[in-house]
């Protein structure tokens, strides 16, 4: 059985072909000129397509149920679309439009990069600059890797950590310097080899560009982005997102029907994940990614240090007979659109209830972003691609829908060995639960207590702390159940002890998940 990681890992590589990412190794550097200066998308052709996004907007949201979406295209430094649809809240007629705010997932990740090519272009640091000469404190298994460490390493993903680390502890209600520093338990694959997608890696990396500027992550935004292209409802902060009124709720399916999901504060890893916006400010984000950092001719970033991020930088899926190689730059995903042209883009997605996609042709001059309030199946991966096969070849070139459907499907899918398996009929004896409960410790989760309560076990996690029901299966073999971002609902973990160890499935994806008791 295909574990979630794995999947979401091919889901990754799969958009890379796609276009979602761009796909061949067509790299975006060079002067600002050569972004800019090729002919802009035929008008009509590019009128066209516009006037196609009501009616392909409409029919995936009815199609898929989605509560709420908006949707922006520019070209140049204009945006000649922006528009919202649906509701805010299912259930309610809170209308989106474009002016409501969505949280933005993994789309942070390339607004933060602009932030850190900002302050590459205004010099001190620079792409290559060592981590650890800001973070002094930040390590990995390797102390040689740890030492050669730079900020590119971590944007780009090759540090050599494994695929998504952290964010278990994050679920687990640690902070983001705990998760940071727990880092350095994690086995690391072949630095600057392997590209592993890894959220708390890279905002590593921005923490050491804030420590850097003097500032803290979100202010940096904030002053050197957001403010300079007036992105008036955009921020890196969660608790700005709970003030504004016109903000959407973000939903998960249950029996078939969207609902309010739990709520995603992703401030732990902010730099990778936080960003919540508008598509009307996001919309002068792309344009002044369209014009490579100038924006009303102003230059608000250096376009040297920006052509830096754009360019591929590591490999990010392999090449097969359906698809070609895929490449990750800075923040961004990079490459070239079916008709030559260089590009970049980036999805993002919370199980919790959301789903984004936005993708820049800069020699055609057009941008266009998608964002949505509800766990993501690829209606704005979709909705993108449509469109800009609309705008090269004036009309839709591949099935995107079905493509992009099958390409998410392994989001909705519980993770655990157990997961459809029958219960034993007669299963062995347990012991009695005395014998189970007491404190366990593990250096990079932390402790784990084993409680006696009602009759029964609970095992308690974390500094928040996760409590969890433990279920006889068989012998000394237990079940607990988790429904957060990284476990989607029918998630079940193994907890299995053996003396004075239990090892629980769910945390032990890098064989950190044995538990020993009375080593907290």
């Amino acid at each position: 059985m295909k574990t979630r990681l794995r999947q979401r890992r091919e889901f990754l590589g799969a958009c890379a072909a796609f276009g979602l990412v761009g796909c061949g190794g067509g790299g975006s550097g060079g002067r600002r000129q050569e972004f800019i200066a090729a002919a802009y998308a035929d008008e009509a052709r590019l009128q066209a397509a516009v006037d196609q996004v009501d009616g392909m907007a409409t029919a995936l949201m009815q199609k898929s149920g989605l509560p709420g979406m908006a949707v922006a295209v520019v070209r140049g430094e204009r945006t000649i679309y922006a528009k919202g649809f649906g509701t805010r809240q299912a259930g309610t007629q809170a209308p989106v439009d474009a002016d409501t705010v969505f949280q933005l997932a993994s789309m942070s990740k390339s607004l933060g990069a602009s932030t850190v090519a900002h302050q590459v272009g205004l010099g001190g640091i620079g792409w290559d600059t060592p981590v650890r000469r800001h973070l002094p404190w930040f390590e990995l298994k390797d102390p040689a890797v740890s030492t050669q460490l730079t900020i590119g390493d971590l944007y780009s993903h090759r540090s050599g950590l494994p695929e998504f680390a952290g964010d278990r502890l994050e679920d687990m209600g640690y902070e983001q310097r705990q998760v940071l520093e727990r880092l350095r338990y994690l086995p690391l694959d072949p630095f600057r080899k392997t590209y592993h997608y890894t959220n708390f890696g890279l905002t590593a990396g921005a923490v050491a560009v804030a420590a850097a500027a003097g500032t803290d992550w979100a202010t940096l935004c904030e002053r050197t982005i957001y403010a300079p292209l007036g992105m008036t409802r955009t921020s890196s902060r969660f608790a700005d997102f709970q003030t504004r009124t016109n903000r959407v709720v973000g939903h998960v399916k249950a029996n078939g029907v969207y609902v309010p999901g739990p709520v995603r504060m992703p401030d732990a890893q902010a730099p990778a994940a936080s960003v919540t916006s508008s598509v009307n400010d996001v919309a002068r984000w792309l344009s002044m990614m369209v014009g490579l950092g100038v924006y009303a001719g102003k230059t608000i970033v250096d376009s040297a240090a920006l052509a830096a991020a754009l360019s591929p930088q590591i490999e990010s899926s392999a090449a097969s007979a359906e698809r070609p190689a895929g490449h990750y730059g800075f923040g961004f995903n990079v490459g070239t659109t079916a008709a030559g042209h260089a590009s970049f883009s980036h999805s993002g997605a919370f199980a919790l209830g959301t789903g984004t996609a936005f993708t820049v042709v800069p020699a055609i001059g057009v941008g266009m972003v998608a964002l949505t309030n509800a766990t993501p199946i690829g209606i704005p991966e979709t909705l993108v691609a449509q469109f800009f096969d609309l705008v090269q070849f004036g009309s839709i070139q591949r099935p995107w829908a079905d493509i992009f459907t099958n390409a998410f499907a392994p989001f909705a899918d519980p993770e655990g060995s157990l997961v459809g398996v029958a219960r034993p009929i007669q299963p062995a004896p347990a012991k009695g639960l005395s014998a189970y409960a007491g404190t366990y410790g593990n250096a990079y989760h932390g402790p784990a207590q084993v409680v006696q309560e009602g009759g029964g076990l609970v095992l308690v996690l974390g500094p928040t702390p996760l409590r969890l029901p433990l279920t006889h299966w068989d012998g000394d073999v237990f079940t607990f159940t988790l429904f957060n971002e990284n476990a989607v609902p029918g998630t079940i973990s193994k907890a299995t002890f053996a003396g004075d160890r239990v090892t629980l499935e769910y945390y032990d994806r890098q064989g950190l998940g044995t538990f020993v008791r009375g080593s907290a």
